[in-house]
């Protein structure tokens, strides 16, 4: 249940003002189909979380189960560090000719999500906990919570959130996950 809560929870907070969440926004303002949208980007989090979980759970299997712990434990540090920066979508996405409202959110969505921070953070996490349908099914909750209310309420939801504070909030959960994991690696916990 931790890997679950701690996956929900992380990438909830780390997805607010993120790039994936101001797309969600964005196609919601251009296609006006909340209800297909949402569930596009339920499909392309679940199959790209997946590959993140599926990659993190590798890692583990690779490394040397000390080495593996300092490496997870610097890569929550960074991934705290990371999440103080803000993120701005590029450019407006363009009109896919031919493509569903579904389809253009699952293919937009899935490619925005490659190496972002939320997929990071799930490579990380699934390296850490060894319950992977935990960690996507976590993580992808996180992804929705933080989402959805975007694609139906779009900038007024995400303007009266105070961004800055939940970011400071995620990384201090990285910063807290990745010093408790590097005490344990050093055997001081």
């Amino acid at each position: 249940m931790d890997a679950f809560l701690v996956s929900t929870g992380v990438v909830a907070l780390g997805e607010i003002g993120d790039k994936t969440q101001l797309l969600a926004m964005m196609l919601a303002a251009r296609y006006h189909r909340p209800g297909l949208i949402c569930l596009g980007v339920l499909i392309a989090t679940l199959a790209n979380h997946a590959l993140a979980g599926l990659a993190g759970q590798l890692v583990a299997r690779l490394l040397d189960p000390d080495i593996l712990q300092w490496a997870v434990g610097i890569s929550f540090l960074l991934m705290a560090g990371w999440l103080l920066i803000p993120d701005k979508l590029e450019e407006a996405p363009r009109p896919m000719r031919g493509l569903g409202v579904l389809t253009a959110t699952i293919t937009l969505f899935f490619l925005a999500e490659m190496g972002d921070k939320t997929q990071i953070a799930t490579v990380a996490l699934a390296a850490r906990y060894e319950n992977l349908v935990a960690v996507v099914g976590g993580s992808t909750l996180g992804m929705m919570l933080a989402n959805v209310p975007a694609v139906y309420f779009g900038a007024r939801a995400a303007d009266r959130l105070p961004a800055r504070l939940v970011h400071g909030v995620a990384a201090a959960l990285f910063a807290i996950m990745g010093g408790v994991t590097l005490a344990n690696a050093a055997g001081w916990v």
